[in-house]
């Protein structure tokens, strides 16, 4: 029999007993899985594969957390087009007034019925491109259009009974060394105004028309057939429409617009509004003669009723640029000059655009515009209601004037016209209501940014 005369001990570790490899990690392995063990360069290979493998897991269970949180959201409804309309040039804008859509083109105007998707008819008198198009719907199937050619001209048309009628170009002249560029136009809502501003070799102004609308409406009634005939005599033969795949074409002019013989009354100029002047020194002797100035029609708020003499100013702006020589080189500072900009707009009647109790006031027709000039701190409110021969050549003054403690940036006014926001070049936004004349509430941005265009959604 075997007998053990000693204890069971455990061996000592010995360099023999080490594993022949160059592991580093041989002591972490498990025990089990010793015999299992790569050799290099397998090893070097399995590493890489499970870091390849790891890698894109986690990018999976990032796309996985990104798909479950895009889900609770709501997403957005994608739209395609339904037909494609091809016409001769190019497509530069285009404005919706009724069924009808108003497309410009290079070589004149386009419309189409959103009904059938089919072109009715186009014109292409002179052959002029279309820059912008602004329309508006009169009722009774008849549409307002103003466009605005490459040139810097105003187009006024009368669209009725399936056919343009030219009525005037309002900054036609006829010596071309003052033609004036038009730089903006705004239809008022409804049609019944219309205004541009224009500019010159030197200066800018802005010119508010009134369209007779209710006399256009009376003569359609009266000669219903005059407009299709008037386009009639002139329809070109040779024009087609074609259908293809859901695709329409419109190879050749249908209509021809003609010049206005349909006795269609002009538009007629309410007010020329003209940039403010720089404020200089006061000719006033007295604090008596500056009120006496106001009495005589100068509005309150423009800054030119003042007793400041020219003396003054130039002592103010000696010390200014004494004092701050330094900053005033760095920054480059322009010498004041006469604005070339404006931002205007059309407002209903409210408290603050009393139209006087021999006008009848209707809610839904503007009462006076809402003007501003780039740099300019004022936001200035003109009546549409003046007496027009008082009006045109003069110099007209504003009936309200809003002062901003900075110059405005640009403004906006809401679609009931009751608010307005101003915002202002130190990034400070005040919503005001018109309606009461006071602000309901200012926001400053506190960045150090510019704010360039607002909008109420």
């Amino acid at each position: 029999a075997n007998t053990r005369k000693h204890p069971l001990e455990i061996p000592r570790p010995s360099k023999k007993d080490w594993p022949k490899d160059d592991e580093e990690d041989f002591f972490l392995q498990d025990p089990d899985r010793k015999s299992d063990v790569l050799p290099q360069p397998l090893r070097m290979i399995n590493k890489l594969v499970m870091q390849v493998f790891e890698s894109a897991m986690e990018i999976i269970e990032r796309r996985e957390m990104l798909r479950e949180s895009q889900k609770p959201k709501v997403q957005p409804t994608k739209c395609f087009p339904t037909a494609e309309f091809q016409v001769t040039g190019r497509a530069n804008c285009l404005a919706v007034s009724g069924k009808y859509i108003f497309v410009g083109l290079s070589v004149g105007l386009a419309a189409f019925n959103t009904y059938d998707c089919k072109d009715v008819c186009a014109w292409d008198a002179v052959e002029t491109e279309i820059c912008a198009i602004h329309a508006s719907d009169l009722g009774k199937e008849c549409h307002v259009l103003l466009a605005v050619d490459e040139m810097g001209l105003v187009w006024l048309f009368c669209f009725h009974k399936e056919s343009f009628l030219l009525i005037k170009v309002l900054n036609e002249v006829e010596d071309i060394s003052n033609r004036s560029t038009c730089v903006e136009v705004v239809l008022s809502p409804g049609g019944g105004y219309a205004g541009i501003l224009l500019q010159g070799n030197t200066k800018a102004w802005l010119e508010i028309y009134q369209l007779p609308k209710d006399s256009w409406l009376m003569e359609m009634e009266k000669n219903p057939g005059s407009a299709a005939e008037l386009a009639f005599n002139r329809r070109r033969s040779s024009c087609t429409s074609v259908v293809q795949n859901n695709t329409f074409l419109l190879q050749e002019s249908s209509v021809s617009a003609n010049q206005a013989e349909a006795k269609l009354d002009l538009p007629v100029l309410l007010l020329t509004v003209k940039p403010p002047e720089p404020i200089t020194g006061s000719s006033f002797k007295s604090p008596l003669d500056a009120l006496k100035e106001v009495n005589d029609g100068s509005m309150l708020g423009l800054g030119y009723n003042h007793l400041i003499k020219d003396f003054q100013w130039e002592l103010q702006e000696a010390i200014f640029r004494s004092t701050y020589q330094e900053y005033l080189e760095a920054e480059g500072v322009i010498k004041e000059e006469i604005p070339r900009h404006a931002t205007f707009h059309f407002l209903l009647p409210s408290q603050i655009l009393q139209v006087g109790p021999e006008m009848e006031v209707q809610p839904d027709v503007p009462a006076g515009i809402g003007v501003h000039w780039d740099g300019n701190h004022n936001f200035c409110l003109y009546l549409l209601n003046h007496p027009l021969e008082n009006q045109v050549d003069s110099d007209v003054k504003p009936n309200v004037v809003w002062p901003c403690a900075a110059p405005i940036a640009c403004s906006a006014v809401s679609s009931c016209s009751r608010y307005l926001a101003l915002a202002g070049e130190d990034t400070t936004i005040t919503i005001w209501d018109k309606h009461l004349g006071y602000p309901l509430s200012v926001t400053a941005i506190l960045e150090e940014r510019f704010i360039r265009s607002i909008h109420f959604l």
